[in-house]
């Protein structure tokens, strides 16, 4: 590793010891960075030396900023932790917020000025809070006012946090007020490539939340990978989105655009009943959000003019083949599917519009090396049920966590997902390794039961496990969120098992079937499926 700028060692003392690493590829050219990188220079600061200054770049229902504008806030709030309050390259800074600027500002800044950026969901309580602040060694806090309820309470179970600012209020000691006595002017810390920029918790569904390390260098990457290669964004783009800036997969709709020079909107609110009219106000290009939502739009499309979009990205969940479909019917467009993680920032497997097979996740991105093995790490054949491993530009470093030796094995990160590689190098999703219904001998995975389940029109929400059967050993067993109009009980029960039977093998068919008024999700939106189980345990002792 190269020098760091760190004065603050924290974060490369908690890295994992490098055998431990999965292997980096960096072979290709786009993946060569200088030794010496400050993301936020090529991201926001170039753009206003080559003269772009006034085109816009932020967007919000509160304000719109340009490329100077967001560049002379980001700078003062540099001044601001480095110079008043005698923050060091290397120290944490925690971010709570929802999407908004004030939140994009002070992630930028705090990578700008050499510290280590943790942001967290909006949802969270204060126990939840108090986790990451107290793994990574957290003193200073800034939080949307909107939000001071459960900070305040976490401040209760964080002795090492010694500041919490806000912003968003009133009064003397607001960040606004804090920020507007510092000068616009300043010089991104010189940090290395490999130096820590940021500090991603994941949601926590398989325990403790685990906290990824990625560096400067990671931030470009993913704009340079998926980006580049499958999105292929210009200046003339507008990126909208309902995920969280914390999440990473709602950070690449905020960085994606900066790096091309292009634009971005966010929004605090972004329910299917808000994002719509939002991509008709800010005649947004593209759209990033959950199959969820995009199946919660449909209806809803000929009250709004969404005719701006030419690029919708998918993730956060398995995309079924009949939403896809139904939403190209629909609008025109080909829903772009990936599968990423927080262990390596963004997506790896995807494809662009161009390449979709509709039901397929995609093919391994340039510069990333993905394949199929058993349990003994070795690559199975086209066509076989295995685990995925990955390879390329980003990989798993958690912070002083001796789960990295599950999660990277023999140089490979290993995600936890079950796929199949057809002949053509195309993955095809089937389901969170833990998340294969082994029953009479059959593998079966969830998702797959789940997308039969969405093409009938009573099914709004589905999630389906695997529940303990003596006979069996497992049972498939479907937990349903009705549609409106749709009366749940034993009559539509039967009608959907006989829909699936009729859409895919009928031995995958749920035995068991269970109506909700909501499934339980993670706070990025996405399905708890070890809720589920856990419910299907409990209901069958």
């Amino acid at each position: 590793m190269t020098p760091s700028a760190h004065l603050d060692t924290f974060p490369r003392d908690r890295l994992p010891p490098r055998e431990l690493w999965p292997e980096i590829v960096l072979d290709r050219p786009e993946f060569q960075y200088p030794e010496r990188l400050n993301c936020v220079v090529p991201l926001l600061d170039r753009w206003v030396e080559e003269g772009r200054g006034d085109a816009p770049c932020l967007f919000s229902p509160a304000e719109t900023l340009t490329y100077r504008e967001l560049l002379e806030r980001v700078n003062r709030l540099c001044n601001l932790f480095l110079g008043e309050w005698g923050m060091v390259p290397g120290n944490r800074l925690f971010l709570r917020s929802g999407n908004n600027a004030w939140m994009v500002a002070a992630y930028l800044a705090g990578m700008k000025a050499g510290l280590v950026v943790v942001a967290t969901m909006p949802l969270l309580r204060a126990r939840e809070i108090a986790y990451p602040i107290n793994k990574a060694e957290i003193a200073v806090a800034l939080c949307d006012a909107k939000l001071a309820d459960e900070m305040e309470k976490a401040r209760e179970l964080t002795p090492g946090l010694r500041r919490v600012v806000y912003w968003g209020g009133e009064g003397p000691d607001s960040l606004e007020r804090l920020v507007s006595r510092q000068s616009p002017d300043f010089t991104a810390v010189d940090t290395a490539a490999d130096d820590v920029c940021l500090i991603a918790f994941t949601s926590g569904t398989t325990g403790e939340p685990k906290g990824c390390m990625h560096f400067h260098r990671d931030m470009l990457a993913v704009c340079d990978g998926f980006s580049a290669h499958v999105l292929k964004p210009t200046q003339d783009d507008r990126f909208v989105g309902s995920p969280p800036v914390a999440f990473t997969f709602g950070l690449g709709a905020v960085i994606f655009p900066m790096r091309v020079g292009g634009s971005f909107v966010v929004l605090e609110r972004a329910s299917p009943d808000e994002l719509l009219p939002a991509i008709a106000r800010f005649r947004a290009t593209a759209c990033f959000t959950a199959p969820t939502a995009y199946r919660a739009m449909l209806p809803k499309l000929a009250d709004h003019d969404i005719s701006s979009l030419r690029i919708c990205v998918s993730a956060g969940e398995p995309l079924s083949k009949a939403t896809f479909e139904t939403w190209l019917a629909a609008t025109g467009i080909k829903l772009i599917d990936g599968i990423g993680g927080t262990e390596v920032l963004h997506i790896y497997i995807s494809a662009a519009p161009d390449e979709i097979r509709p039901g397929s996740t995609g093919k391994a991105l340039p510069g990333h090396v993905a394949i199929v093995v058993d349990e003994e790490g070795r690559e199975v054949p086209r066509g076989t049920i295995g685990r995925l491993a990955l390879r390329g530009p980003i990989g798993c470093r958690y912070l002083d966590d001796p789960r990295q030796e599950v999660y990277v094995q023999r140089g490979w990160n290993m995600p936890g997902d079950s796929f199949i590689q057809d002949e053509d190098g195309y993955f095809w999703y089937q389901a969170r390794s833990d998340d294969m219904i082994v029953t009479a001998g059959y593998n079966v995975g969830g998702p797959e039961v789940e997308w039969a389940l969405l093409t009938h029109p009573a099914v709004q929400e589905c999630g389906v496990v695997g529940a303990p059967d003596g006979e069996r050993g497992q049972i498939i067993k479907a937990y349903i969120v009705p549609a409106p109009g749709f009366a749940p009980g034993e009559t539509l029960a039967r009608e959907l098992q006989d829909h699936v039977k009729a859409t895919i093998a009928p031995y995958k068919y749920p035995r068991a079937l269970e109506f909700l008024a909501a499934l339980p999700k993670t706070s990025t939106g996405k399905l708890q499926r070890a809720a589920l189980r856990r419910m299907a345990r409990g209901e069958a002792a």
